[in-house]
């Protein structure tokens, strides 16, 4: 089996470990960003998630030695990431899930109607910021963290059924909501 980590890595890991202060912050630099977005994503608030990219690479470099190269250096960064903001959000408040009542309620659309690809990423983050924090959550997590339902439910202490039915509505709200953008 080839080794998931780039020889470039491998040394910056190697640099960092030894305390070399320029080869953390290139390791830094190079992953911060994407990080960041991911933060982002799950957590509305720039300030918040400004705090837990602080945290998450206090936390990467305690942790670095513990690295063990069975995947990529950023997949395992975004491992941690992921961790991080899920515990912030824990820890700020329970997250909402939407009972199926207050969904209908709603009156939202069909899914089979289809959302119009004409939009920014700035919209397209904007409209996912205002879902309920369950569907955001879940959302992220598997649409654009590639998690399986399966592993949500486990990460997040709820069933499969309710990490389905989570996403199902956060993409039906969030097709609603850039529905409405397009109206204005």
């Amino acid at each position: 089996m080839k080794n998931p980590i780039t020889i470039e890595e491998k040394e910056l890991v190697r640099r960092s470990l030894l305390g070399d202060s320029r080869a953390q912050m290139r390791l830094y630099r190079k992953y911060v960003q994407a990080m960041f977005n991911t933060v982002i994503r799950m957590v509305p608030n720039r300030m918040d998630a400004e705090d837990i990219i602080q945290e998450v690479f206090v936390k990467v470099f305690q942790k670095l030695s513990e690295f063990r190269e069975e995947s990529t250096l950023g997949a395992w960064i975004k491992r941690i990431t992921v961790n991080t903001t899920l515990n912030f959000i824990r820890q700020r408040k329970e997250i909402k899930f939407m009972e199926n009542e207050e969904f209908e309620r709603k009156n939202l659309i069909q899914e089979e109607q289809k959302v119009d690809p004409e939009f920014s990423m700035q919209q397209v983050h904007g409209a996912i910021k205002k879902l309920p924090d369950g569907c955001r959550v879940v959302l992220n997590l598997y649409l654009l963290e590639g998690y399986q339902h399966q592993e949500i439910a486990s990460i997040l202490n709820i069933s499969e059924s309710t990490s389905k039915t989570q996403y199902r509505r956060g993409k039906q709200l969030l097709a609603n909501e850039l529905r409405t953008l397009k109206n204005i």
